[in-house]
């Protein structure tokens, strides 16, 4: 489990520093740690998720992925979290496809991680670049935020190394 954890750590360490840790939003913004102050979190992005009890699933794909200790690293990281019902959308067979074949799961879950910081005050509409590379697509409007087809559930769950945002549908890149 420890050397499955430490080349998850190592995958999305590579890419948050091949991306940069700062997120460009829209209109050029560049967006990084929050400036308004949160209470400070005392465990990371990985056991605030865990402790929540409804990342089941995304506990199991980050563990296949090798990505735990990368998110348990120093960060700061911004999680869109699908929860185990958004999992659960996935059809059955598709999901165990998706978690046997770790290039895959990889891509997928650094689709849900955005370096830096970012609390739903600062949240605007536009395009933010993750970790993986591409672009997700924030969406906010009077009726909530939206991640390209994820509804945001719950905002600002803080973490020591970062903030989860919590969704209801698994995002897939391109």
């Amino acid at each position: 489990m420890f050397k499955v954890k430490t080349i998850v750590a190592s995958a999305v360490t590579a890419a948050v520093l091949a991306t940069g840790t700062s997120t460009a939003l829209a209109g050029g913004t560049q967006y990084g740690m929050h400036s308004a102050t949160a209470p400070a979190a005392q465990v990371d992005i990985v056991d605030t998720a865990v402790g929540a009890g409804q990342f089941t699933t995304l506990a199991k794909a980050l563990t296949e992925a090798g990505l735990i200790d990368t998110l348990k690293g120093p960060g700061p990281y911004t999680v869109f979290a699908p929860t185990d019902a958004a999992f659960a959308k996935i059809p059955p067979a598709q999901l165990d496809a998706l978690l046997a074949d770790k290039a895959a799961l990889i891509k997928v879950l650094t689709y849900h991680v955005v370096p830096g910081k970012v609390v739903a005050a600062d949240v605007k509409s536009g395009k933010v670049k993750t970790v993986e590379g591409e672009f997700l697509t924030v969406s906010t409007s009077s009726a909530g935020v939206m991640v390209n087809d994820a509804n945001v559930i719950k905002t600002d769950v803080m973490a020591s190394n970062g903030v989860i945002h919590v969704i209801d549908t698994v995002v897939i890149p391109n």
